[in-house]
């Protein structure tokens, strides 16, 4: 005759599975995240914020700036803008200036 589990083991086995099962969703759900991720990067790589054309690499004093085919805006990497402030210091602090 098998023998019955008590309580206890009834309910440490079945907190064992909910955490197995938890453990499998939170993979499942990184590796979905990354996935998108991945996929929305390559989506919207090189393309304007603004119109969704693509974005063309100008060289400025040795920094590579992104400029739109099509709407002409101009967009900065990190980093990139303190890099420029430091060759054009006063005309920069002058355009900083409006947004304080």
């Amino acid at each position: 005759m098998p023998i019955k589990p008590s309580s206890k083991e009834d309910e440490y086995f079945a907190r064992m599975e909910f955490e197995r099962l938890r453990k499998i969703e939170e993979e499942k759900q990184a590796h979905m995240k990354s996935t998108e991720k991945q996929r929305l990067k390559e989506l919207h790589h090189m393309k304007c914020p603004k119109c969704g054309m693509q974005l063309i690499e100008i060289e400025y004093r040795g920094l590579k700036i992104d400029e739109c085919s099509e709407c002409r805006g101009v967009w900065f990497d990190a980093g990139e803008l303190q890099q420029i402030s430091k060759f054009e210091a006063g005309a920069l602090t002058r355009m900083f200036s409006i947004f304080k």
